[in-house]
């Protein structure tokens, strides 16, 4: 390929949904040309829960896309709610820049929203293109090679920066010798999801979620007048649910009271998605001359629904960050390495608490009293929900002293398996003092690596 049929750019994305329309949008807007690549062709869908709480809607408002997103008409959750067999909690968010509610909208409109939000600010956004290789000279990689759905010509792009953001079976991920994690966690639970047609105004303004026995199911109003309706049964129910997808979802329904009464009078309107293996992890993310953002680079299980809030504000900050030293090769590696870094910082004691989500246990004495102890305070449940809207650390909210009084509290009730208690106290105890040790840890490599 010659000089004269290669393209020159400032920064290329592979992937244009949430992370990467967030990196081309931020990097657009400090005046950088930058291309992003996608294979699929917008509107288009992909297997995501696509849920947001207030500070998910936030990183949208951030990032300049809050209003095409509202045009598409998701219900504002005003409030969230958890319910297990014996407590409940219900509350609203902390506003977090104004914002206090949250979103679930289908990802068919939400990432047009978010390719016309790149497009707006000056990005090229091109649709139906493949990467199907990595430009590399003396080690660092310094371009792609693509092809357009229905060209015989292969394209050459050339950039400083090469942006991987193309979801967990990343391609760029792989070319790059990333694509094993250096941190991951296997999932406890599966995953399987529907919409249904929503006639229950008095629940349009709730994302609730209901736990009983290993179950867990959920009701996230969402956008055309629907509710999405995502089942985590134990993993190893995965079989039974290949055998019999639509008998063993409504089954599984059943099993929840409080979400099959949510759903009375709702008619299931499309078919059912699955995911079963999702195993949470980290990537190495950063190299000479690329990066990866979003699910490339790093993943949480869905069950905390975290994964849009941090695609959309590590995306944009990744743009920020890079946008000025995009012309110095040295300083541009250096500042997506601290990029990283702060991501890290960011997510990890996060991640920790979604895996401990995630292991499917049975709902045990010590999670209802909590949200019995959360239920009771003036504050509990918006202290919850800030965790979910990342304003507030888990280890925040579920200190030494809560933890403590949560305990003795179960204790004090006549319904309490007092052995069965104090195992699973020593199991919580045992894996608290893991993920405190590993956070020191990695506090200590990301100091040491900064230094």
């Amino acid at each position: 390929m010659t000089e004269e049929q290669v393209e020159h750019v400032d920064a290329i994305v592979v992937g244009a949904r949430c992370a990467g329309s967030a990196a081309a949008t931020a990097l657009a807007r400090a005046g950088r040309r930058v291309v992003a690549l996608d294979s699929a062709k917008f509107p288009s869908t992909t297997v995501s829960t696509h849920l947001l709480f207030a500070g998910g809607v936030a990183e949208l408002s951030r990032l300049g896309a809050l209003e095409r997103v509202e045009q598409l008409g998701p219900p504002r959750h005003m409030d969230a709610y958890i319910g297990t067999p014996g407590a409940e909690v219900r509350g609203t968010y902390s506003p977090v820049d104004g914002i206090a509610y949250g979103m679930c909208v289908r990802r068919a409109g939400l990432d047009q929203a978010l390719v016309d939000t790149a497009r707006a600010a000056g990005a090229d956004v091109r649709e139906g293109v493949k990467v199907t290789g990595l430009v590399q000279e003396r080690g660092r990689v310094v371009g792609v090679r693509a092809s357009a759905r229905g060209a015989h010509a292969e394209l050459e792009l050339r950039a400083p920066l090469v942006i991987g953001a193309d979801g967990r079976r990343s391609t760029v991920a792989r070319m790059v010798g990333a694509d094993a994690p250096y941190l991951v966690n296997a999932n406890g639970r599966a995953c399987y999801y529907a919409y249904y047609d929503d006639p229950r105004t008095e629940w349009r303004g709730t994302a609730a979620m209901w736990l009983a026995g290993r179950e867990l199911g959920t009701a996230f109003p969402t956008d055309g007048g629907l509710v999405l309706c995502l089942l985590m049964p134990p993993k190893e129910r995965a079989e039974e649910f290949r055998l019999d997808l639509e008998g063993e979802y409504d089954r599984t329904v059943a099993l929840l009271p409080g979400l099959a009464e949510r759903l009375d009078g709702c008619t299931r309107s499309t078919k059912i998605v699955q995911s079963v293996e999702q195993p949470s992890y980290f990537r190495r993310s950063s190299g000479p001359g690329w990066a990866l953002a979003g699910d490339a680079g790093h993943f949480k299980d869905p069950v905390t629904a975290q994964g849009i809030r941090d695609a959309l504000r590590f995306g944009r900050l990744l743009g920020e960050t890079a946008a000025p030293v995009l012309d110095n090769p040295a300083r541009l590696d250096a500042a997506v390495r601290a990029w990283e870094r702060r991501r890290e910082a960011e997510c990890r004691e996060t991640y920790h608490w979604t895996n401990r989500l995630a292991r499917a246990d049975e709902v045990n004495p010590l999670q209802e009293q909590m949200l019995r102890m959360l239920a009771a305070e003036k504050h509990g449940a918006r202290r919850l929900l800030d965790v979910y809207s990342r304003t507030r650390r888990p280890g925040q909210l579920l200190t030494p002293a809560f933890l403590a009084r949560c305990a003795t509290a179960a204790f004090t009730r006549r319904d309490t398996d007092r052995r069965a208690l104090l195992a699973i106290l020593r199991s919580e105890l045992r894996t608290e003092a893991a993920v405190r040790t590993d956070l020191i840890r990695a506090a200590k490599a990301r100091s040491n690596a900064g230094s």
